[in-house]
């Protein structure tokens, strides 16, 4: 008989223990202030209403309400991260629900802007360009920044039909205004396309083996902004000119998208790159494409000193 009774007390300790722990915790659920305002609002509710619901009450008393326990969404110390609880009655049942806290709104909202930008072999500083780091300068250089933020301001409204078109020497910082631009634009959730010309005549090229060929131009016919850097410096062919490069221009001047190109070349100078594939000069159509460049895009000089001399 003696495991039987020392069994007994066993379980009525634990017993004993779990109602105080019970009593104590339905007190402090009980007397907390939002679970008190959440009753007076609803006087409708029973005593057995509130007893069947004390792990409900429980709960959302121990999670943190948009974000006053969490330092960021990292650090989220509820149930399911990311998400507030809510108390509210419907027809005369008390339920717990959950909604997306700031934190995880915020956080998504980056995610999502991280997204709005893609790129074809671009370096990882003009990725991170910010118009705050662009060297203002002088000159051209100057009417080059004032001409992208009137870009910018306008696309605070809506997005301009058409983008600019930078060019001068090397290590001017051409490419970094396109960076910043894309960042800015991005913070306004337009998607951009950032491609660096003779990387991406080689990705075309390698495109028709895989497969995914036309896939890839629909992309950049309809991305937002299509950011197009060193132009000119591609070694040319007839096939990419004419119909990938014409192909998405073409599409983008029918629809109204902003295209932003730099080149090492002014558009005239341009005209004759393009003309020559292979010992043969085609100015009738390279006249073609750049009549299309000039429907979506402002000619601009940048000139300054080469910053990658140091």
């Amino acid at each position: 008989m003696e495991p039987v009774q020392s069994s007994l007390k066993k379980w009525m300790r634990q017993n004993e223990n779990f109602k105080e722990h019970y009593d104590k915790v339905r007190n402090e659920v009980l007397n907390d202030p939002e679970i008190r305002e959440f009753l007076s609002l609803h006087p409708e509710l029973t005593n057995r209403d509130i007893e069947k619901n004390l792990i409900k009450f429980h709960e959302y008393r121990t999670q943190s309400k948009q974000c006053d326990r969490c330092k960021c969404y990292g650090d989220c110390i509820n149930m399911v991260k990311g998400y507030s609880p809510i108390l509210h009655v419907e027809n005369g049942e008390v339920h717990l629900s959950y909604e997306k806290c700031h934190s995880r709104i915020d956080h998504e909202k980056r995610s999502d802007q991280e997204k709005l930008i893609s790129s074809l072999y671009m370096p990882k500083d003009i990725l991170n360009a910010t118009l705050e780091g662009i060297d203002q300068g002088e000159g051209t250089r100057k009417d080059a920044i004032v001409q992208l933020s009137q870009f910018l301001a306008e696309a605070k409204e809506a997005l301009p039909k058409k983008g600019l078109y930078f060019y001068g020497s090397f290590g001017i910082g051409k490419t970094f205004l396109l960076g910043a631009a894309a960042n800015y634009l991005k913070e306004l959730g337009y998607s951009s396309m950032l491609i660096y010309m003779p990387e991406f005549v080689r990705e075309m090229k390698n495109s028709i083996n895989d497969g995914t060929l036309n896939k890839k131009i629909d992309y950049f016919k309809q991305a937002d902004v299509l950011m197009l850097d060193d132009i000119g410096a591609e070694t040319q062919s007839a096939w990419f000119r004419d119909e990938i490069l014409g192909s998405i221009l073409q599409y983008r001047m029918m629809e109204g998208l902003p295209v932003f190109f730099t080149s090492n070349f002014s558009m005239e100078m341009l005209e004759s790159q393009l003309a020559e594939t292979r010992g043969k000069v085609e100015e009738v159509k390279a006249l073609r494409i750049i009549e299309r460049i000039k429907q979506v895009t402002k000619e601009v000089k940048v000139e300054g000193r080469n910053r990658r001399d140091g």
